[in-house]
């Protein structure tokens, strides 16, 4: 099978390199740096969107942002073979997701939104998990290519659904991950160490996954980026993107998201600080100070 795969960013040249493991990939990148790294491990470089997408059985993308979908689908509809697949990976608005989707199936191209989850670690292992919206025909195309990519492909109903599932889960990620460092800033500034904090907490009601899993408090969770000075992993600036997402959704529908306004404000503010790079749990060091 030939693939297109457009955008080789962080996540993007992970997902190629591993697709490229058993399909023949054509990637292109506006980083020349991007698509040698591609090319270096296996795939083959290709110059333009057109030379990448003639021809192919699929094409996946992986854009910054709505606007960069939206530019480069419009590209892609004038050049690619009729009954071309057709996988947005992409985080972006619902709007811009449903929109694009529309387009595609006008033009007679099967086309699903597959937002990821997993970070950079997931893409370059091939563990993501790829929340879906489009028809049923649709996913059951992508799902092979999916699953060389990622451990847990769901599919969440129509077109713009993976983004709705995607902005959702951040939404909840980053109250979790400011609740957390919360928690731990507080046990601190009263006495309690942080691991043994810890060691009661993951096991009584305040469990969760930033906690066990993604510890923002240096020192329980050995493979935390807390414990390597908050180098990502998942970068605040990419958090507060989703949660931008997440709150413009939340107003097209008339949904109340306190929480989830007060946590993209604090992200905000990192960005602010100057602190974006940082990984999301950083928050820790607004939340205690040290920031």
């Amino acid at each position: 099978m030939i693939i297109a795969f457009i955008g080789l960013g962080n996540m993007g040249g992970g997902m190629a390199v591993n697709l490229a493991k058993h399909h023949d990939v054509r990637a292109f990148d506006l980083s020349a740096d991007a698509v040698a790294k591609a090319v270096d491990a296996g795939c083959a470089k290709a110059e333009t969107v057109e030379a990448a997408v003639s021809g192919a059985d699929a094409i996946v993308t992986m854009l910054p942002a709505g606007a960069h979908v939206r530019a480069v689908y419009a590209d892609v509809f004038d050049h690619a073979d009729k009954g071309t697949l057709m996988i947005d990976c992409s985080t972006v608005d619902v709007d811009s997701a449903r929109t694009v989707i529309g387009k595609a199936t006008e033009r007679g191209f099967a086309m699903i939104d597959a937002p990821v989850s997993g970070g950079v670690k997931g893409a370059t292992e091939g563990t993501l998990t790829f929340m879906c919206g489009g028809t049923a025909e649709a996913f059951a195309g992508a799902k092979p290519l999916l699953e060389i990519m990622g451990k847990n492909v769901f599919h969440a109903g129509d077109a713009g659904n993976g983004q709705v599932a995607k902005i959702c889960n951040n939404m909840l990620l980053g109250i979790h991950m400011i609740g957390t460092c919360e928690a731990f800033n507080l046990a601190n500034k009263l006495g309690l160490d942080a691991q043994t904090f810890f060691d009661i907490s993951s096991t009584a009601s305040g469990q969760n996954w930033s906690m066990t899993s993604y510890c923002p408090a240096p020192g329980p969770v050995e493979s935390a980026p807390s414990n390597r000075n908050y180098q990502p992993g998942f970068a605040a600036a990419m958090m507060l993107k989703d949660l931008r997402l997440a709150k413009e959704a939340a107003s097209t529908a008339r949904a109340a998201t306190p929480l989830g306004a007060q946590a993209e404000a604090l992200y905000a503010l990192m960005e602010a600080a100057g602190e974006g790079g940082l990984d999301f749990s950083g928050v820790m060091k607004l939340i205690d100070g040290s920031l």
